[in-house]
C-alpha cells in the first residue's frame, strides 16, 4: 500500500499531488504514513514480548532506515545536492558574455 500512495496522489492534481510528495512536507508525509502503517506489528511485537522496548527499536530501526532513504539515497539517485555548484569558467577563447574571439 505505501509504494501505491505516491502514484495515487500524483492522479490528485499536478500541482497538489507534486506539492504533497516533494520536500520536507513529502518526507514527512510518508514518514507519518509509514509509520501508521506499521501499528499492527508494532501492537504485535508488544503482546510478543510483554514490553515496549521491542516496539520502540523497530521504529527507531524505521526511523533510523527512512533517513537515510529520504536524506541520503534520494537525492544521490535524483541528483540533487545540498551544496550550491560553483558557477561554470569560460573556457580559453570564450569572453564572459558567450561571444568567441575571431580574428577579423
Amino acid at each position: 500500500m505505501l509504494g501505491l500512495v505516491p502514484h495515487l496522489l500524483h492522479h490528485v492534481t499536478l500541482i497538489a499531488g507534486t506539492a504533497l510528495v516533494t520536500g520536507a512536507g513529502g518526507n514527512a508525509l510518508f514518514f507519518a504514513v509509514g509509520l501508521l502503517l506499521s501499528v499492527p506489528m508494532l501492537r504485535r511485537l508488544h503482546r510478543r514480548f510483554g514490553s515496549w522496548v521491542a516496539p520502540t527499536i523497530a521504529v527507531a530501526v524505521f526511523a533510523a532506515v527512512f533517513s537515510l532513504s529520504a536524506f541520503v539515497v534520494g537525492p544521490a539517485i535524483s541528483g540533487e545536492s545540498t551544496t550550491p555548484s560553483a558557477p561554470a569558467t569560460p573556457s580559453p577563447g570564450h569572453t564572459s558574455d558567450g561571444t568567441q574571439h575571431h580574428s577579423p
